[in-house]
């Protein structure tokens, strides 16, 4: 069957996260995107999977669901839909390898609670699981996988948001030139890489040593209304075995939905602090340095990828998977109102197209634009068509500012065509 899953979000016990982020609303929100399987993020501090066992039952295909009484009933029957829930959780592993301090991000996703907690109970004696939802420990990214394998062997070990300057396995800060540099002897252990929101899958395809690893994308959402900002789509059986399976061979694992590159916040290089923002070739003509203050320069994702990389852009392997770039519906709503996607305004919109038309992801990628004008007016139809074919203006995000996506307004900067078309 055809499904949804974004498998890396947070609970409200991680670091600058929203106090709403609990079971009963990533239920709900789920529901409203379009997702199917959602992470459950944070298993490994006491307090959130305490409540998860509370809270979620398991299903019979390695999964769990919210227990019946806490449904709302604040969601559209338009949206109405199953939702299951997949242990997981994000590790910071900081530690020293050959001379240079490691900042790497790492997602784990287990087929239960007793797996979650054989984890816990390994991690547990080298750090404090309990002062955030997403644990700081000194260990090797290495070693973190032998720990987790050896716990559940059944359990997926895959670097987090691969390409972040400071906290990942390709970080340009902090990371490694090659999984193999990182993970040794293990490295066939992993089977997946997050692209993270400052890479597509495009820029990925640019690494041959990257040609049978699976490209997976996930929110890393902070707040429930950001799930599926990214997304994973599969064509398999619902249940943990199928989905494992399906990102560790490709098979049944049918793409991604991605936010558009140049709007993450780690896209280009730059010095915030100094308003500058370079394209790799920009910085290397000012030698890695702000020519405002003289500081190191943030190096990007992109300068990155052009670091590593030994083919040209645009080269497309023979097995990739498709993708589509896409802009929240919310945000897409804001712009064509001319209003903040914050504002009652927007919102009485959003929940009224998903009234009409049903969940999220149904309207950005497969409704008619017919129907989108009858729901939303002409404005907001034009604006998800030009998404759709890449019709839009970008200012790239840089050292930790996002970037500024515009579908009617014409920043200065070049236009992004044809990410859309790529599906």
């Amino acid at each position: 069957m055809d499904f949804i899953a974004d498998l890396h979000i947070h609970s409200r016990y991680s670091r600058a996260t929203s106090r709403e982020l609990g079971p009963e609303n990533l239920w709900k929100w789920a529901q409203l995107k379009g997702i199917t399987v959602v992470g459950t993020g944070d298993f490994t501090h006491p307090g959130w999977i305490g409540e998860l066992k509370e809270k979620l039952l398991p299903a019979d295909n390695g999964l769990f669901t919210l227990k019946k009484d806490l449904h709302s009933a604040d969601v559209p029957a338009s949206c109405s839909s199953d939702i299951f829930f997949m242990p997981s959780a994000e590790i910071s592993c900081i530690y020293k390898r050959n001379g240079r301090t490691r900042k790497v991000h790492t997602l784990l996703l287990v087929p239960s609670f007793n797996d979650a907690e054989a984890i816990n109970r390994s991690l547990g004696r080298i750090g404090n699981l309990k002062s955030d939802g997403r644990p700081i420990l000194g260990l090797d990214a290495k070693e973190l996988l032998k720990i987790v394998l050896d716990a559940s062997p059944d359990s997926m070990v895959i670097p987090a948001h691969a390409w972040t300057p400071h906290f990942s396995v390709f970080g340009a800060a902090s990371g490694f030139d090659s999984l193999e540099e990182c993970y040794e002897e293990l490295t066939p252990q992993i089977h997946a890489i997050e692209t993270g929101l400052s890479s597509d899958p495009l820029m990925n395809w640019r690494l041959s040593a990257l040609d049978n690893i699976t490209l997976i994308s996930n929110s890393d959402a902070h707040s429930a209304s950001k799930l599926g900002r990214e997304s994973n789509l599969f064509d398999t059986d619902m249940s943990y075995a199928s989905i494992a399976g399906s990102i560790k061979t490709g098979k049944g694992f049918s793409g991604t939905i991605e936010f558009f590159p140049e709007e993450g916040k780690y896209h280009y290089d730059g010095h915030r602090a100094c308003e500058v923002s370079f394209e790799p070739k920009e910085t290397k003509r000012y030698n890695g340095l702000c020519p405002v203050c003289g500081k190191k320069l943030t190096i990007g994702v992109m300068h990155r990828v052009d670091e590593l990389a030994d083919r040209d852009e645009g080269f497309r392997p023979q097995n990739a998977k498709p993708y589509r770039s896409v802009i929240p519906l919310i945000e897409i709503i804001g712009e064509a109102l001319g209003v903040g996607p914050s504002t009652k305004k927007a919102e009485a919109m959003y929940f009224g197209m998903l009234t009409s038309l049903g969940n999220e992801f149904s309207i950005l990628l497969d409704a008619p634009i017919s129907e989108i004008e009858t729901a939303g007016g002409l404005r907001i139809a034009e604006a998800v068509l030009r998404m759709r074919s890449g019709d839009l203006s970008i200012q790239p995000g840089y050292d930790g500012e996002f970037g500024k996506i515009k579908i009617f307004e014409r920043l200065n900067v070049k236009q992004v065509k044809g990410q859309g078309l790529l599906f």
